[in-house]
């Protein structure tokens, strides 16, 4: 039996939606034109990806896409937030258009219509075209400029019915995870180059915004960050002091100059000769004004002073007290609804969306047609309440998307995480509601979360 009040309720006006991103789920990676993208190349590098697994087929969306819009409908979907392949729509990045693939998001944009379902689309997933990579890839500058007429292409043929953009998908990543880190592709190790393709991912990101309002009439704008919120592990000075380290390399490097304050000037004397040079122009192209901010929220980041690591003596701490999802993240609902307080408080990020939120555990495959998934269930729950409480203190919070509709390719661990609502078998490419799924079914007719009893 199953009640809800008002305490439970979210605004009317909620979006409930859930998430996907391009090379994650569509598969196709060789037909009807397009090009090679930079995880093509760097999950088809060995050792790149756990198993050597890459999403040539990965689930095969490409081909399934109307079923896939089936299964959105089953699951009382509102929105869907996917992203569009830059390496279909122009194979070499930046020239030619390829018909086929502009073709294909057209007809997935008509049959969400069609379903009534309304379509929030991603311009950029972490999907370069491989040929701007060779070209120097996201820390050459020209990289947004192609960016830039690659959104022209696609608003001009999608902005008669897509009114949700967003510009690009979690740029940290993109710079620290794929120029420094290495462990996304291209799989570069200089942090120079990534502090440069931040920049240059901030550039394109304020180039894109006034090409989509103009190309798209009554668009909604935004980018979709994923920003930590940051906890020093004690009230110890150095453990502070390395807090807000590393909140200004994980959210204030972005989140300033996105909002018109240029970067962090403690960041910049940290980075010293690091960091970008960044022209007046350039900070006014990125702090275009925009209508609302994504947040991707897993997990909150427990800081301490580490004067043994070599990064800027910050060490990261794991809590005994906290239970830790597949990917090893701890589940910590408080920490979305400080870190949406905080956005609010300090940015002017006009409205909020959870664009991402989720969780990972080892699903065993279905038993007698049941996919049995509770800690997923009990993770959502968690994080919607969370939200709830942001929005009861104020935080114009005003929809959430599940990360992910389905189980996909996830990145370097390939297919060894699933964090979908709806089991895939990559075998034989059948899908199955998980019980959180049909939990999220219910949670959206309600438009409340339902209260056991």
């Amino acid at each position: 039996m199953t009640t809800t009040d008002q305490t439970t309720r979210f605004p009317d006006d909620f979006v409930w939606g859930a998430a996907t991103a391009a090379y994650q789920i569509e598969g196709a990676a060789h037909e009807d034109g397009r090009g090679e993208s930079i995880w093509d190349r760097f999950s088809h590098t060995p050792g790149k990806t756990l198993n050597g697994d890459t999403g040539d087929v990965a689930c095969d969306h490409y081909h399934r896409w109307r079923d896939d819009i089936a299964l959105m409908q089953a699951l009382g979907l509102r929105a869907y937030r996917f992203s569009i392949a830059w390496p279909r729509i122009m194979p070499n990045g930046r020239g030619a258009l390829n018909p086929a693939g502009l073709d294909f998001y057209d007809r997935l944009v008509d049959g969400l219509l069609a379903a009534g379902i309304t379509p929030w689309a991603t311009l950029y997933h972490w999907d370069l075209p491989q040929a701007l990579e060779d070209a120097g890839g996201w820390p050459n500058r020209a990289t947004a400029e192609a960016f830039a007429a690659y959104v022209d292409a696609v608003t001009r043929r999608l902005g008669d019915r897509v009114r949700y953009w967003i510009t690009l998908n979690e740029p940290w990543c993109s710079a620290f995870l794929g120029y420094h880190i290495g462990h996304h592709a291209p799989g570069r190790t200089s942090f120079r180059d990534a502090l440069a393709a931040a920049h240059t991912l901030l550039l394109a990101h304020g180039l894109a915004v006034p090409i989509i309002r103009a190309n798209s009439r009554g668009a909604r704008v935004g980018i979709t960050l994923n920003p930590a919120q940051v906890y020093a592990v004690s009230p110890e000075a150095e453990d502070q002091a390395a807090a807000w380290r590393y909140d200004g390399y994980f959210n204030r490097w972005f989140l300033d100059p996105l909002y018109g304050r240029g970067y962090p000037e403690d960041m910049l004397a940290l980075y010293g000769a690091d960091a970008p040079a960044a022209s007046p122009a350039e900070l006014a192209t990125i702090a275009a004004p925009t209508d609302f901010l994504g947040v991707n929220y897993y997990a909150p980041s427990f800081i301490r002073h580490d004067p043994g690591s070599a990064f800027f003596a910050i060490g990261h701490q794991r809590r005994d007290d906290l239970d830790y999802t597949a990917m090893d993240w701890a589940v910590y609902p408080q920490g979305l609804t400080d870190l949406l307080q905080r956005l609010q408080r300090d940015y002017p990020v006009g409205e909020l969306y959870v664009t991402e939120n989720g969780a990972a555990y080892d699903d065993a495959p279905p038993r007698d047609g049941v996919v049995a998934d509770p800690e997923r269930t009990r993770y959502y729950r968690l994080h919607l309440n969370a939200c709830r409480q942001a929005i009861a203190a104020g935080v114009p919070l005003k929809g959430y998307f599940a990360w992910s509709l389905m189980d996909n390719f996830e990145w370097a661990f390939g297919y060894t995480k699933r964090f979908g609502i709806v089991y895939v078998d990559y075998t034989t490419q059948q899908r199955m509601i998980k019980a959180s799924g049909h939990w999220y079914r219910q949670t959206i007719a309600a438009n409340a979360l339902p209260e056991q009893s």
